[in-house]
Order: structure tokens, then sequence, then C-alpha cells
């Protein structure tokens, strides 16, 4: 096992894996900026470096800074968190070239499903259910034309290296369709320093449903059944829940068949999950591969019973998956809120400040994974999400009771945030129903 992890990354995801680590005896090194010098992640590691200004291009993503520390505190391997650098191949190949331990996939594997259009071939190749579309990225219009004109309107734009809803449009015809490829590429350029983009037919009401996988390096692949994920606002996910309401165990299983089947083709190692999406007639279709841990993996934890941020360490140390298929069963019904601070009545406007009231709910069946305090200020250097709240219950009624009865407690003052737009959106006929798709949101806002 290691002697001292390196965590590149702040906030909750920091502390989940300091937590982690303390659990296995492992010591840790945090990293922070100039501005999170008083992140409980700084306070809570055993060793911790100030890697740069507040800006995440010279501290978080500064990657010498980082690897500098990671030497200087004489850790042995680095934990990337999600976001940030987690899916960066260069990152993952640098830190092995320094002899630390990178905690996921090979860079390798990083890298081939990192391009969308690559992974989306790979995956074709393996057997793995795909939407039609361009087998590449696509090289010019004239090309764009002949495939849209092939598969049918309307299409999905996508960035080849993209993720998080940038990068990406729609074109519901073929007087659409050029200024719609102009616009991602050029959005794909600025964000990702990358302008390929790739088409796929676009898919009515379709619901988004990841399957979580670990893989290790004995060869042993397994799954942990199914997020729910297809509340989102702007591609951004902010309901997750496992089991999905409509996925039946025989979609379950075949879903997760694929989707193991798809990460043996690239012999993958450690965390990671396949995202498809699932339409009306309980077709599914290959979107994406993540190759990190989710932020969503708290639900699948409360489910399946797993520690997936520990096995990570274990699988990374040469352990061997503890878990055999068959043992894999779903026991309870998980849900996951994201909190953030910003207004949802003004656009969801970030609210960054200063935390003068701060009660957070208890109970049975109740987590919380978050790095705020009373007296912490939200930086407007970062993400706006300062917490997660996660639910239990025996059902998915009692799951959705408890999360609401949470909600109701939580007391916070000093910012905006959105807790009463999740109460009123789990009491949604709909929500309630089990009866949404990726696009529910945006067709519902305007009754919030």
């Amino acid at each position: 096992m290691f002697e001292k992890v390196l965590i590149a990354n702040r906030g909750e995801i920091a502390l989940r894996v300091i937590r982690a680590c303390r659990e296995l005896g492992i010591k840790t090194a945090a990293i922070y900026s100039e501005a999170d010098q008083e992140s409980l992640h700084v306070k809570f590691a055993d060793q911790a470096i100030c890697v740069g200004p507040a800006q995440s291009s010279s501290s978080y993503l500064h990657i010498p800074n980082i690897i500098s520390a990671a030497v200087l505190s004489g850790a042995d391997a680095v934990h990337p968190g999600y976001g940030y650098l987690s899916e960066n191949s260069d990152f993952a190949e640098i830190c092995a070239a320094h002899g630390l331990v990178f905690i996921g996939p090979t860079a390798a594997q990083i890298e081939r499903m990192a391009d969308k259009a690559q992974a989306k071939a790979e995956m074709k190749a393996a057997g793995v259910p795909v939407l039609p579309g361009s087998e590449r990225s696509i090289n010019n219009e004239v090309e764009l034309l002949k495939i849209c004109k092939k598969i049918g309107y309307p299409v999905m734009i996508k960035a080849s290296a993209g993720g998080g809803g940038r990068g990406m449009r729609l074109a519901a015809n073929e007087n659409e369709l050029i200024k719609a490829y102009r616009l991602a590429r050029s959005e794909a350029g600025a964000v990702f320093g990358n302008d390929k983009v790739y088409i796929e037919k676009y898919i009515k009401n379709p619901r988004h449903i990841e399957i979580q996988l670990l893989g290790d390096s004995h060869g042993n692949i397994v799954h942990f059944g199914e997020r729910e994920c297809s509340l989102q606002r702007r591609h951004q996910k902010v309901i997750e829940e496992s089991p999905s309401p409509v996925v039946s165990s025989r979609l379950r299983k075949k879903m997760g068949l694929a989707a193991v089947r798809g990460a043996k083709a690239v012999n993958y190692l450690n965390a990671g999950t396949v995202e498809f999406l699932l339409d009306e007639n309980d077709e599914f279709y290959f979107m994406e591969m993540n190759t990190r841990i989710q932020v969503e993996h708290t639900v699948t934890e409360m489910v399946y019973g797993v520690d997936l941020v520990k096995a990570q360490i274990q699988i990374a140390a040469g352990a061997e998956i503890a878990y055999e298929q068959s043992e894999i069963v779903p026991t309870a019904h998980a849900l996951e809120c994201r909190l953030f601070a910003e207004d949802p009545l003004q656009s969801f406007l970030p609210s960054p400040g200063i935390i003068t009231k701060l009660h957070i709910p208890g109970g049975h069946g109740v987590r919380w994974d978050s790095h705020i305090y009373q007296g912490y200020e939200i930086s407007p250097y970062y993400d706006s999400m300062f917490g997660k709240l996660i639910t239990w219950g025996e059902d998915r009624d009692e799951a959705i009771e408890r999360m609401l009865s949470a909600l109701s407690e939580i007391q916070i003052e000093g910012i905006q945030h959105n807790v009463e737009f999740h109460k009123w959106l789990l009491q949604h006929e709909k929500f309630r129903q089990g009866d949404y798709s990726a696009d529910f949101l945006e067709r519902v806002m305007t009754e919030f």
C-alpha cells in the first residue's frame, strides 16, 4: 500500500480522498491555491503545499507546480479527483515519469477515450451499441453535409475533446447545419484547445444513464449498476439517483454487460463510467466514457455498499477487485442533490460570499459531502458547487421524502443557493412519477 498520496484537487472531493486514505492508514498531502488557504482539505491533510495564485491555470492546472509538490512531499501516488487534471493523459504520463502512481487509468487509456469520435469507433468495434453518425472527426463542410444527409435530421454536433455540454450544437435541418457546425468548432477550440467535432443522430427525449465500472490490473472488470442523470440544466447534472426509475433488472444487466465489454476492449483500469443515451423504446447507445471518479459516485456507494474511492486507491496499489459480478446487486435507493452558490431566481447567477450561518441536516440515511463551514468564503474563482446532499431509502419514495426532510432542515445564510429549487423539483409530479428525460428541466423551468 502507498505511504503518502498527494491530492491534486480541492474542495469536497479532496476531503473525500483524505477520508478514504485515513481509513487505509495512508498519509495525505494537499495542494492549494492562495485563495484556498482556509479550505478544510488544507486543514485536514497531513501536509499542505501552496501551488500558486487563485486562478486555476496557475495552481490546480499547473502541472510543474503540482509535480514539484508531490516530489517535495514525498508522496508515492497522486489522486486527481474529478475535473481539473483527472482526465489529462499528459499529467498521468508525467506522474509516471516521476515515479508517482496515478490513481486512475493509464495515460494511454485516458487518451483513447478523450477523443469522443475515436472512443465511439472503439466501442462500436467492441459490439457496444452506438448512435448513427460520423466514424471520426469531421474534416470539412462537404463531408459534414454528406454524412447528415445519410443519417437524417436532426443531428447533434459535438466536440471530439469535449464534455459538460461545451462545443455542442443541435441542427434540426440542413439550413441550420453549417452555422451550428461553425459555432461548435469555435467553442470547442476556445474551451478545449481542439476544434475537432463529430456528428451523431439526435435522439428525442432521451434519458442519460451511466454505468459505474471498476477494473483492476488482474483483468477483472465489474459494474455497479446504473445512475439516472437526466435531470440537467444546460447539460450539467442537478440531481442523480440510483437505480433509475425506468431501468428494469433485465435492462440493467444488458447495459452493464455492454459497458463491461467496452471497458475490456481497452483493458480499462481503475474507476470509470460509461454513459449511455436511453430512448423511449429501451434502446441504448454509447455516448462517452469518463475516465475518472464521478461527482455522483456517492449514490452508487449508498445503494451497493461499496467505497469507490478506497477501491480506486487499492486497485492502483495492485489489489484485486474483491467482488464477483453476481454479488453486486442494488439493495436500496439513493438520491444526490448538488448544492450550488447561485440564485435560481436570477438565471442561476453565481453567488460567492462568506457563509454567515450553517446548519447541516443529519439522521438515518442522510449523507453530507462538502468542504464548507460557518465563516468559510465561497470564492468566485472556482465552480459554485459547495456540497452534495445524499439520502438513502429502502425504496425511491422513502429516499425522496428523506431528501425533502433534509433540505427543509438545512440552513445556509450569507449566499444565495438552490435548496428551494431542489425542494420544488423533488415535488414535481413528473419527477415523482419518474417520468422525465434529459430535456425535462429546460421545459419546466418557467414553472419554477
